[in-house]
């Protein structure tokens, strides 16, 4: 269980999933490694996404098996391209091995059941 008292640029909510369940299983290693990327950064990290139940993460076309449903991924707002420069630094100084690039967002996860190490520009 994670003591939000103790995570430094983020809240609970910022996290939970988007349908309105109230599910946040996030994982507390995964949410810990991601503040201290910001932390690096000095770039505050808009979370679009975090945690997804099975249902919601069907209705938004995620992947089966999404490390969203595992509380292990989130999707990452970026405004322009100095600021995904700054935002992939710092996740992959942190030990991030999974990061995927979107024109309008960053993915990260901490999968391992996925194929690791994986830095990739989708489309």
């Amino acid at each position: 269980m994670i003591d939000w008292s103790e995570v430094n640029h983020f809240k609970k909510d910022e996290f939970t999933c988007r349908c309105g369940c109230g599910l946040n299983n996030m994982n507390e290693d995964f949410i810990f490694t991601l503040d201290e990327a910001r932390d690096i950064s000095q770039i505050p990290f808009k979370i679009n996404c975090g945690c997804r139940c099975e249902k919601h993460n069907k209705d938004v076309g995620g992947v089966t098996d999404s490390a969203h449903t595992k509380g292990l991924a989130v999707d990452i707002s970026i405004s322009s391209d100095s600021v995904r420069f700054s935002i992939v630094s710092a996740l992959l100084k942190v030990g991030f091995k999974r990061v995927l690039l979107y024109d309008t967002f960053i993915h990260c996860d901490m999968d391992l059941s996925k194929p690791n190490p994986i830095l990739k520009i989708m489309k």
